[in-house]
């Protein structure tokens, strides 16, 4: 059992599925699970699958990237792009060609501008899925964890990550945010968000997961993630629990290696498996895999996504799990160390897969895939079963009865007022206040009315706002303070440092934001000479919580778990005074030099 685990709550292997509310008219789903389809809804899309051709049906196992803000007339440079990648100009020349079932949006690929724009791409792809000799609506998709993973920006309303609502503890707020959040989607035309985040982050060190995860709970991030995928398949749009069989306790990025997790049967029934669990319960449209090695359920050390005992053993068979199962992307490195990518698609399918994502190159796929079904490796009725799940799918999303949307539609319901109030309300809930001794916070506008703020500063995650300096000073500002940045970044040197030291002497109080602060980091330094002028120095860790384990002279401590305006808004107003601290810790925050030791169990928390 490794040390980090120590301070985690026992827990039962069982795990139990949200209370769900009703779902509106356009979602085909009930609250917990789903109604099976009627007989002749599979009669329908059986004569639907017997009219593709070979290179059709392996086409609708493709989920794609695609440049471009339009599906007929992108930038040139995103057709040079496009030309350079896949061999075509655009989205409907990508669905002509290859008859892929799914695209996914990104904002580098520039598919995410603006709502009205998306919402016209999104018809755009659908009137070109229309066009086809078989036509077969598209699953768009995207990832909208919110938090510091978000495709869509502002105006669209973005609420609080995966960690901050574990901090709240409340699964009405991670319902709401969900339904809320799918309602925006559905109206740009996206009916899969690859949301909600299952994993469970037992290992402070993860490079990819973190604040991503609701926690280190495993019974309330199981809670959490239940009461999430209710909000959004509520609202009409296929939730995707990620990543199985759970990426939480790894210090490797899968992105750039193949990590390892090394957790007993018994210890990933207990830490792994209830989120997942609780995400079937509760209906869940699909999962996607993860590319990590579990050598306590593989003795071949596959990856999970290329994984028969992992996909077929556990997660259909043993969980009982007969949704859409989907790759994490085939670009990431971690599923491409040891097979080829000619072979890493067809071994997936192999495994259990229904849903290939965003292969690095899509002719060496789609032409591996062919092939070997052209050579028996696999049948025709294996590629059948896996593409009547994602009809399936796509029929319970209403994709078959009207795949369109409209301008007013997205102007009814993306970032309306109500729902950027909703979201405030919910960030206010998600502070946590870690340190306040000698009673520093809250801040008064009488004593320390000039504030500085300074430290790490980067655009906003989602592309909405940001830097984060900014953003806190002008909260202050708007609060009745006089506040000023200063950007002192990530990696402050002695300049930087000299400059905030030398502004602080003309203010009463420094407000500095950190970013995952290592033992070796140049933060503690910024951090120490602010604290050595004997002004109040507030902290707040925009991204892990676990950086007030490097500060040890630090006296007033925060935790937003991300930089995104509505988070750093919210920490604002509690520092502010404006509103209690109502954040608990939903993950423990070891001590730096006995880190066997919790400085700061689950459920740490301090009000006014």
């Amino acid at each position: 059992m490794h040390s980090r685990r120590t301070v985690l709550t026992t827990a039962a292997a069982a795990a139990a599925a949200a209370a769900a509310g009703a779902a509106p008219a356009h979602a085909a789903a009930s609250p917990h699970g789903h109604r099976p389809p009627s007989p002749a809804t599979r009669a329908r899309l059986r004569r639907l699958i017997s009219r593709m051709t070979p290179e059709e049906k392996v086409g609708q196992l493709f989920v794609m990237r695609v440049y471009g803000h339009s599906a007929t007339d992108p930038d040139p440079a995103d057709v040079a792009a496009n030309q350079k990648e896949i061999g075509v100009a655009n989205a409907a020349e990508l669905i002509a060609k290859y008859h892929v079932g799914g695209i996914i949006y990104f904002g580098w690929a520039h598919n995410t501008r603006e709502p009205h724009q998306i919402a016209d791409l999104s018809n755009g792809i659908q009137k070109a899925a229309a066009a086809q000799r078989v036509p077969v609506p598209l699953l768009i998709s995207t990832d909208q964890e919110h938090g510091i993973v978000a495709r869509v920006g502002a105006p669209a309303t973005l609420f609080p990550g995966a960690m901050a609502l574990g901090a709240g503890r409340s699964r009405d707020d991670a319902r709401t945010a969900g339904r809320i959040a799918g309602e925006e989607l559905f109206a740009m035309g996206i009916r899969q968000d690859y949301a909600p985040d299952a994993d469970v982050n037992v290992n402070p060190a993860n490079p990819v997961i973190g604040v991503r995860s609701f926690g280190a709970d495993p019974q309330a991030v199981a809670r959490m993630v239940a009461a999430e995928v209710t909000g959004y398949q509520g609202a009409g749009v296929a939730a995707c629990a990620k990543h199985f069989p759970g990426h939480g306790d790894t210090d490797t990025d899968s992105h750039v290696g193949l990590p390892y997790i090394h957790h007993t049967a018994e210890e990933w029934e207990r830490l792994d498996a209830p989120p997942f669990k609780a995400a079937i319960a509760a209906g869940i449209d699909s999962i996607m895999t993860a590319h990590i090695v579990v050598p306590a359920f593989d003795a071949r050390e596959d990856p999970a996504t290329l994984s028969r005992p992992i996909l077929t053993g556990i997660l259909r068979e043993r969980l009982g799990y007969d949704g859409v199962v989907v790759t994490d992307s085939l670009g990431m490195e971690g599923v491409r160390v040891k097979y080829g990518d000619a072979r890493v698609p067809v071994l997936a399918l192999k495994a259990g897969v229904d849903q290939l994502l965003n292969p690095p190159d899509l002719s060496v796929a789609h032409a591996a895939v062919l092939k070997a079904l052209a050579d028996g490796e696999l049948t025709e009725r294996d590629l059948d079963a896996k593409l009547m799940r994602i009809l399936l799918l796509k029929d319970r999303r209403g994709l078959f009865a009207n795949p369109y949307t409209t301008h007013r539609a997205v102007d009814r319901v993306v970032g309306t007022r109500s729902h950027l109030a909703a979201a405030d309300r919910i960030a206010d809930r998600t502070t946590t206040l870690l340190r306040n001794d000698a009673g520093i916070l809250p801040l008064s506008r009488r004593r320390e009315r000039r504030v500085l703020v300074v430290g790490f500063d980067a655009a906003a995650p989602s592309g909405t706002g940001g830097p984060p300096t900014t953003v806190l000073a002008k909260a202050f500002t708007e609060l009745g303070f006089t506040a000023t940045a200063l950007s002192t970044g990530l990696s402050p040197g002695r300049q930087q440092i000299d400059e905030a030291v030398a502004a602080l002497a003309a203010r009463d109080a420094v407000v500095v934001a950190t970013y995952n602060v290592t033992a070796d980091s140049p933060q503690r330094k910024l951090v120490d000479a602010l604290l050595a002028t004997g002004k109040p120095v507030v902290q707040l860790a925009v991204r892990n919580p676990y950086d007030i384990a490097q500060l040890a002279g630090v006296k007033a401590a925060l935790a937003s778990y991300s930089w995104t305006d509505v988070e750093l808004r919210a920490a604002a107003r509690v520092i502010a005074g404006r509103r209690n601290p109502a954040g608990r810790l939903p993950v423990p925050i070891m001590r730096a030099d006995t880190p066997t030791t919790a400085l700061y169990r689950i459920g740490h928390g301090l009000s006014y």
